[in-house]
């Protein structure tokens, strides 16, 4: 008899079919219980409710002491929504937290968006309703039985014990879906560091959180701790912050700064320590907090004088003649000048058809007398020398590759590395730049010479000329400035412990602090003089081509021993004798003595009452 195979063939397709659906069940089966966690999470909210337990967040001091930023409680209404009932009286609900119908619509749609919530499940606890009030929490604590899927969260806000330094403190805001998608510590409805030292110290402020398990009965009601709190985590609270900033000195400030616009920058030299950091305009720190901090945000976002921009360390200004003593730096460092080198001076440099305008002086000049009378000649001159000095340097290109390496050394052209988030860079071109420019060999010391007196393409945020100022207070080197003082029982970040040194001798920064020490004694900086403190300083008048000069001073106090490095940048405020020098003054004093001269009120009366605010096109 004649076998059948295709009988045989069947026969093992039909078990092929069956083993591959065997294989099928068996996959799905341990997909369900392995990788999707909807019936796990269904399973645990019967039995359990694991409720968050958010850490205190880190408070922040000044370098005195004083509270700065403080902790207050704040409650969220959170719901899981599966285990909200179908007689669920929304009415009672929105009366309860004094809302209308339609705004709790709203939130529950937001809630169920995955675009707004990534990640939503029914079956796991969601933020309804953030920072509702003190009185609202009480009204809903009574009632709440009535609400079943629905509980309080407690929560931590931030409260400022000073209107000042909000450039400084930043704020916090609740987590987007970005935060999230980058730190698995955040859930939606977290709160992260926004802006500030809130945001650059995020890791160590936020503490990590606890988590609380409570055993649910067949009805979902709540009858107590799992195995006694036994497997509870608690939470453990962020590190506390101490600033370098003195908070009376950064409020004075402000008050200075008031009607101005501009920054101030204080820094004390021998640790690198930020003590005032004023950007003006400002803004009150207690507006972004709360359930209105949006609000408030996009009015601060929309205000045309720009109170969320930090002049301090993201404006890149013209330094202008405050940019003088690098320059003296470089010269006598690369041997182009010695003390006896002098230069001439008729109202300005004149070479050729160019023409740099000065004001008038004794003529011929050397380095120190160039410093205290803010030469443009000399510095020109120098430069020119030094750019066009083919026998040492082979070409202006390679010449001035070697200054510019000077002038990184110094802190200029990159950032410095503040804990602050949001730090420009300046802008210090290279040869480069002016080769494609002006084409290769195309150029000269004349071409640029804008660039000796701090003008042309230099621009320099007010934080790298205060670290100029402390660099020579310190004879040659300085720390990158840093708000944070100290990170309690923590370490600082290394970067702000270690010290930079520029390669340049101390002698020569000898020389230049006794030029800034005559700016002051005899110069264009004698609105500085303080009576028992030996102030050196260094005016800046940059020019504006969208309008009138930019007042600037840079300086330091006392002399030897220094405390206090500062730099004052007033936008459209003219000479800078006229606000930088005595809002620069009359801040080391303050610093230094606590108070004002009665021979100096005038002074300060004068800074307060004058408003010069002129407000450009948004950036």
């Amino acid at each position: 008899m004649k076998k059948d195979y295709s009988l045989e063939k069947r026969k093992y397709v039909i078990a092929g079919l069956l083993i591959l659906l065997v294989v099928i069940y068996l996959i799905r089966l341990f997909e369900l219980q392995v990788f999707d966690s909807k019936y796990k999470e269904n399973a645990d909210s019967n039995a359990f409710l694991r409720k968050t337990i958010y850490p205190s967040r880190g408070q922040i001091f000044d370098r005195k002491g004083r509270l700065v930023v403080y902790n207050q409680p704040a409650y969220d209404v959170m719901v899981i929504p599966r285990e909200i009932k179908p007689d669920f009286d929304s009415i009672d609900f929105c009366n309860t937290l004094q809302i209308d119908i339609e705004e709790l619509r709203r939130r529950f749609d937001d809630m169920r968006n995955p675009r707004k919530n990534p990640g939503y499940s029914s079956y796991t606890q969601q933020v309804l309703i953030t920072h509702i009030s003190a009185k609202d929490y009480g009204r809903l604590q009574e009632k709440l039985y009535r609400f079943p899927g629905f509980f309080i969260q407690k929560r931590i806000l931030r409260q400022y014990a000073y209107e000042n330094a909000a450039n400084v403190l930043g704020n916090i805001r609740e987590v987007n879906d970005n935060d999230i998608k980058k730190d698995d510590y955040y859930r939606p409805g977290d709160y992260t560091g926004d802006l500030g030292i809130e945001k650059s110290y995020e890791p160590y402020l936020r503490g990590f959180k606890g988590q609380e398990i409570l055993i649910r009965d067949a009805n979902g009601r709540i009858k107590g701790r799992f195995e006694n709190g036994a497997r509870d985590i608690a939470p453990i609270s962020g590190k506390d912050l101490t600033l370098g900033i003195d908070i009376d000195l950064q409020a004075y400030g402000e008050k200075l700064m008031q009607g101005k616009t501009g920054a101030i920058v204080a820094i004390e030299p021998a640790t690198g320590e930020i003590l005032a950091l004023v950007s003006s305009p400002t803004y009150n720190p207690k507006m972004l907090v709360g359930r209105e901090r949006g609000k408030a945000y996009r009015e601060l976002m929309n205000d045309p004088a720009e109170p969320l921009f930090d002049r301090a360390i993201m404006a890149a200004y013209p330094p202008g003649s405050t940019f003088k003593p690098t320059q003296g730096l470089i010269f006598r460092q690369e041997g182009i000048v010695s003390l006896s080198t002098a230069y001439p001076c008729y109202r300005g440099y004149i070479c050729g058809r160019l023409k740099v305008g000065c004001h008038g002086h004794e003529s011929p000049i050397t380095l120190k007398p160039a410093l205290r009378t803010s030469c443009n000649a000399y510095f020109c001159w120098g430069f020119k020398n030094m750019i066009d000095r083919r026998g040492k340097y082979g070409s202006p290109s390679q010449a001035f590759e070697v200054w510019k390496n000077y002038m990184v050394e110094q802190g200029y052209g990159y950032r410095l590395g503040v804990d602050l988030p949001g730090e420009s860079r300046g802008f210090i071109p290279n040869s480069k730049f002016y080769n494609k420019v002006y084409g290769e060999n195309g150029w000269s010391a004349n071409t640029i010479i804008s660039d000796a007196i701090g003008q042309g393409e230099i621009l320099a945020t007010p934080l790298q000329i205060a670290n100029l100022a402390a660099t020579i207070a310190n004879r040659g080197y300085f720390y990158t400035p840093h708000v944070v003082k100290h990170i309690h029982d923590s370490v600082m970040p290394k970067e702000f412990l270690t010290k930079r040194v520029p390669k340049i001798n101390r002698q020569y920064y000898e020389e230049i602090v006794e030029g800034m020490r005559m700016a002051v004694t005899g110069g264009t900086c004698r609105g500085a003089q303080l009576r028992d403190i030996e102030v050196c300083g260094k005016t800046g008048t940059a020019q504006n081509p969208h309008g009138r000069d930019h007042s600037a001073f840079m300086g330091f106090a006392p002399m030897n021993n220094p405390k206090i490095a500062i730099c004052v940048y007033v936008e459209n405020a003219g000479f800078g004798a006229t606000f930088g020098v005595p809002i620069g003054s009359l801040m080391m004093e303050m610093y230094l003595n606590g108070k004002i001269a009665p021979e100096r009120q005038h002074i300060e009366d004068r800074m307060l009452s004058t408003s010069i605010t002129l407000y450009k096109k948004k950036r």
